[in-house]
């Protein structure tokens, strides 16, 4: 059997997606999702994402991890599966669709994805650290010498002893000016650092707002993979309206042979 697939990045953070709403694709196939992600063996890619029928939005987005496992909500894999269903002309410039974190909606404007993220309750500001759920969990830790961090070798202890079985994103972060941070991510399912993270980027300006390192809620964001952009409203604690925006390129499609 072959299956069609589409390479798709957002900002450096790269996915295979797939159309599934025929449910041509073994989900159960753990090993089959982490063999087609693979750099080695496979594509290549941070994560895999389906793109399935649901009653109550215009699509369905399932995002597998690079490890094989069923991941949470991705921000720049959200916008890269809303530019291919554009692609696809399910729908138009405007969409509403369903991922794990519930409902999304999402623009379309000149090669940019605007997605809106799910509202933000509650920030935990630890001693060294902040911790905070934007569809996938984050830590966020602001550093020195960003470019020269060692994101591989913290990123994974921090993961894996602060976080444990269930883990976190790693977010390292460094101040440039008042409204732009740089920003380091080390994945958990993809268990490395990634050259952009969507949720990673939203956690971290909401992050940086809290500590009051900017007074702005319109944040732009430097990753290895490119610039992404948040803006977002508090109000009475909560973070609402907020939205993650970036580019969403297709590079390629092919088929994979079973």
């Amino acid at each position: 059997m072959e299956i069609p697939f589409y390479k798709y990045q957002g900002t450096g953070n790269d996915f295979v997606v797939i159309d599934n709403r025929k449910l041509i694709f073994p989900k159960e196939n753990s090993h089959l999702i982490q063999k087609i992600c693979s750099r080695k063996f496979g594509v290549g890619a941070d994560g895999l994402l389906l793109l399935e029928k649901s009653d109550t939005a215009d699509f369905r987005m399932v995002y597998f991890n690079a490890d094989g496992n069923l991941g949470s909500m991705c921000g720049n894999g959200g916008r890269c599966i809303v530019h291919f269903a554009h692609y696809l002309n399910i729908i138009k410039k405007q969409t509403n669709f369903e991922a794990f974190d519930g409902m999304h909606q999402a623009s379309l404007a000149d090669g940019m994805v605007s997605l809106k993220m799910n509202d933000v309750s509650k920030v935990d500001l630890e001693a060294d650290h902040l911790f905070l759920n934007t569809g996938s969990p984050h830590h966020v830790q602001l550093v020195k010498k960003l470019n020269n961090y060692e994101v591989e070798k913290k990123g994974s202890f921090l993961r894996n002893q602060l976080y444990g079985k269930k883990g976190s994103n790693i977010n390292f972060v460094e101040q440039i000016d008042d409204t732009l941070f740089g920003v380091r991510t080390y994945e958990r399912g993809v268990e490395a650092e990634t050259l952009s993270c969507g949720t990673g980027a939203t956690a971290v300006a909401i992050a940086m707002f809290e500590l009051k390192k900017t007074l702005s809620n319109h944040i732009q964001l430097k990753t290895n993979g490119g610039m992404l952009s948040v803006t977002f409203e508090k109000n009475n604690l909560i973070y609402q309206n907020i939205y993650l925006e970036g580019p969403a390129i297709l590079i390629f499609k092919g088929h994979w042979e079973c």
